[in-house]
């Protein structure tokens, strides 16, 4: 028999599944403690801040990571490929026009890389997801910031307006973090026309299966059209795999293949890649998790607008609210109760992001926010799950 070394995180997960399997198939509202051990978090934080799911990976998605051990001394490009065919298949283009990311975020450095330098400018909103405006600067390209419309949505005029033929990328989050706003499939149709040619533009749909707007259109819907087009996805949000990190990008040929050179070889480790292929037919899970976290987030929602807080529309598993002072000491003051809530965004200081978690972790948000900032208005202290 082979030697086996047995890890504490092995032998924390064995010691769950003997008394019920919480951690192996999490119920729908159970959360996911163990995954706080390795941030140096309480292992009873509730943690609102990432926008994670609370509810994990499924139990195929699980079954088929501890399976992968088995495979683990091998390099995992046929896994690649074949969750490339499997995209490609899913999306209706060919594998070609599919590449692999550790995270969207790689995909993201890959796409400033490939498409940005000096001499060029990134084109994107404000505030909206950063990580592509850190790595434009790290390419020396010049960041062109166009702040959200008083809808708190991109100004897809105004941005549309700043793009020129030095911009080499254009970026656009739908729906947006930290916002929650979405632009609809004609407000992108028409934007797409008004972009040059040459500029590629990067629609992170990192957020898309929380969308219930009728107005909505994925870009995938687009790319026959603009072959300038790339459309971007995540396995961290609704599938549950943040800290396994994967994303993938689909484009046109020419630009993928240019995503591609700045890709690190191998850049997906056989357990991810066997989760992905393992959930990602899991339509049914989809749509349970989509109606339960969009039913916890109404119920927020209406309960920070009782107390009289002014709350943007999201799309999104999250929510931004005002809280009518700078967020900093606030965010400090939840951590102190065992809750962590988003970063400052510098452009919108007194607006906190909340993620949607189980409807307890929601319940305990809202008594901890009531406790820190009185309501404004009488409102109902209680929390409907």
């Amino acid at each position: 028999m082979d030697t086996v070394t047995v890890s504490r995180r092995t032998l924390i997960t064995s010691a769950a599944a003997a008394v019920g399997g919480a951690l192996l198939e999490p119920a729908l509202g159970g959360s996911i403690a163990e995954a706080r051990l390795f941030r140096g978090v309480p292992a009873d934080a509730i943690q609102l801040n990432a926008n994670e799911s609370p509810y994990g990976p499924s139990a195929a998605a699980r079954e088929a990571m501890t399976r992968a051990q088995e495979i683990a001394g091998r390099y995992p490009g046929n896994l690649e490929e074949e969750l490339a065919v499997t995209l490609a298949s899913l999306h209706g283009v060919t594998p070609e026009q599919v590449v692999l990311g550790c995270g969207s975020g790689e995909i993201l450095r890959m796409a400033a890389a490939a498409f940005l330098g000096p001499g060029r400018t990134l084109v994107a909103a404000e505030p909206t997801f950063e990580a592509v405006l850190r790595y434009a600067g790290v390419t020396a390209a010049e960041p062109i910031a166009v702040p959200l419309d008083a809808a708190f949505r991109h100004d897809l005029s105004r941005m549309a307006g700043a793009c020129d033929a030095r911009t080499g990328l254009v970026y656009v989050c739908n729906p947006n973090n930290p916002t929650g706003t979405i632009v609809t499939g004609e407000e992108l149709s028409a934007f797409l026309r008004r972009v040059p040619p040459t500029a590629t533009v990067v629609l992170d749909e990192a957020y898309f299966h929380f969308v219930e707007h009728p107005g909505y259109r994925s870009g995938f819907e687009l790319l026959g059209r603009f072959p300038n087009l790339a459309v971007v996805r995540t396995f961290s949000k609704i599938y549950g795999l943040a800290g396994m990190r994967l994303g993938y990008a689909v484009g046109a040929p020419e630009r993928i293949a240019a995503l591609d050179r700045h890709r690190v070889i191998n850049n997906a480790n056989a357990a991810v890649l066997s989760a992905a292929l393992a959930t990602i037919g899991e339509t049914g899970r989809v749509a349970q998790l989509k109606q339960r976290i969009n039913d916890t987030r109404r119920t927020l929602v209406a309960a920070l607008e009782r107390d009289g807080r002014r709350v943007i529309p999201s799309e999104a598993n999250f929510v931004m609210f005002e809280t009518g002072r700078d967020v900093i000491p606030l965010i400090a003051a939840f951590r102190e109760r065992k809750i962590l809530v988003g970063r400052k965004f510098p452009s919108m200081p007194s607006w906190l992001r909340v993620s949607v978690g189980t409807p307890e972790e929601t319940a305990a948000f809202l008594t901890a926010l009531r406790d820190l900032l009185p309501p404004t208005t009488p409102g109902d202290p209680s929390v409907q799950s």
